[in-house]
């Protein structure tokens, strides 16, 4: 079994998931054509936002290593980006039964009305693996790697169900979609949290502005594809000149060019990272019409025929990728300024040991459950974004030796080269090894032992108990609109 499930999942997300969606949408009764079509639809999203992000990654990550190298940066976690815990998460005992384990969970919450989303992001099932899978190799027991990822999956869901409204109401054609993906649920605490506290800051809420309103405000410095133009533009200065000594008592003002290339010289590759980073920012929202063009219809037929069978009993939801709604304009301008921003912390922060290259093509991830709660406000998102990964910078430094744990034993056994960590350094990664979720149930579960995993029972038994609640009240509700529209 744990061989059938790590080869499909080896065939990747482009080619699984046009699968998955295909025979899925068959089973739904979507005619074969048009279920074929929603499948390779999907595909073709991932293919494109595996290339956008490629682009990013190849892009800007040899500049990003020329500023390590020019500026001396000592930083001993190596960034693997998502495919490396992608791979701890799949490639393990955990990670091979994950899908049919949570799939199971999933039914029996729903029959049980303890939520009411349909988890049918299958590809993101590995952030609940690879949460079970630091466990499993840090403690050396299965069965807390798997309750670690169940209790990870079960919160997951019953927050998907609690952000459900705000999601649909904030963005447009979503009516019916979750996000049940933990990396996304993870920053809904702190953007509550600190939407509350900006609010009631004298004056706070004269400094609303959407990406909309910087359009309209700052011209061409407001769009998106232009920022994105300066910051790897900028990127690209910092990469070809040393500012080290500028500021030096002995050498004030004294810049160098690295290699003693000329200012023309280096032009050519300064405004070419620039355009292939507005390229990145353009594109992305063009990609992500694709995932919902695909999803739709899969959606579409899992609610009607799961309302039927349940007789409307219960409303529900169907989880889907956040990858729906990444490219909303806020989003891509709020993470294309975090990145130099990131990068400034990690290496300024003291105690912090991570430096963010791989992982930053997954930065548009952060802010698709964040937007909802700050209306879009580029101003509290991005002070949001800039908590989450300050406190994400030491969470992925605390979890580096289970990460790299677990990713030299796959690597042993695989011989992938995703997970293959550079001699000298440990292992890490901002795709959900930043995340609370992943550093709360660790820590509970592996740290304090049975007063832990005690403790992270009880609170998802009350979390269920009072999302439990707010489902059959929803239901009595409806029922009584119902009976007075009779």
């Amino acid at each position: 079994m744990q061989d059938v499930f790590a080869y499909i999942i080896s065939l990747g997300a482009a080619v699984m998931m046009p699968i998955i969606f295909s025979i899925l949408g068959l089973l739904l009764g979507i005619k074969p054509g048009k279920a074929v079509l929603s499948g390779l639809y999907v595909g073709v999203g991932f293919v494109g936002l595996s290339i956008i992000t490629a682009l990013l990654t190849s892009s800007l990550g040899p500049g990003l290593n020329n500023v390590v190298e020019i500026y001396d940066l000592k930083l001993k976690v190596f960034d693997m980006g998502w495919p490396a815990a992608a791979s701890v998460a799949y490639n393990t005992a955990v990670g091979a039964l994950i899908i049919p384990v949570c799939l199971g969970v999933n039914i029996v919450l729903l029959l049980l009305r303890f939520t009411k989303t349909v988890n049918i992001d299958l590809w993101n099932y590995w952030h609940f693996a690879f949460i079970g899978a630091i466990v499993y190799f840090a403690s050396g027991n299965l069965y807390l790697g798997f309750f670690a990822a169940i209790i990870c999956y079960i919160i997951t869901l019953v927050m998907a169900d609690l952000t459900a409204k705000k999601f649909q109401n904030f963005y447009d054609n979503m009516d019916g979609i979750s996000i049940p993906q933990p990396f996304c649920q993870g920053m809904v605490p702190f953007a509550i949290v600190i939407n509350k506290v900006l609010d009631k800051i004298p004056g706070f809420d004269k400094l609303y502005i959407d990406a909309e309103g910087m359009k309209k405000k700052f011209g061409l410095l407001g769009e998106p594809l232009f920022l994105g133009i300066v910051i790897g533009a900028g990127v690209g200065v910092f990469a070809r000149y040393d500012f080290s000594h500028f500021f030096s008592l002995s050498t004030f003002g004294s810049v160098k060019s690295v290699g003693g290339a000329s200012f023309m010289d280096n032009l050519p590759y300064i405004l070419g990272l620039g355009i292939k980073m507005g390229a990145v920012m353009e594109l992305i929202p063009r990609i992500t019409r694709l995932f919902i063009e695909g999803l739709m219809p899969i959606s579409d037929a899992t609610r009607k025929i799961i309302a039927k069978k349940f007789q409307g009993k219960i409303d529900l939801n169907i989880g889907m990728t956040p990858a729906l709604v990444i490219g909303h304009p806020t989003t891509l301008v709020v993470s294309l300024l975090l990145i130099p921003v990131t990068l400034l912390m990690a290496v300024f922060l003291p105690g912090n040991e991570f430096l963010p290259l791989a992982s930053l093509a997954g930065m548009f991830y952060l802010f698709p459950l964040v937007l909802p709660i700050t209306n879009g406000n580029v101003v509290k998102s991005f002070i949001v974004g800039l908590v989450v990964l300050v406190v994400g910078l030491y969470f992925v430094t605390d979890l580096a030796p289970s990460f790299t744990l677990a990713a030299r034993d796959v690597y042993a056994a695989t011989g992938d080269s995703a997970v293959n960590i550079p001699e000298g350094f440990q292992g890490g990664a901002l795709d959900f090894a930043s995340s609370i979720f992943t550093w709360i149930i660790f820590h509970a579960t592996h740290t304090l032992g049975y007063i832990g995993e005690g403790i992270l029972v009880l609170i998802t038994l009350v979390m269920l108990w009072y999302n439990r609640r707010i489902i059959l009240k929803e239901h009595n509700d409806s029922k009584l609109n119902d009976l007075k529209d009779k």
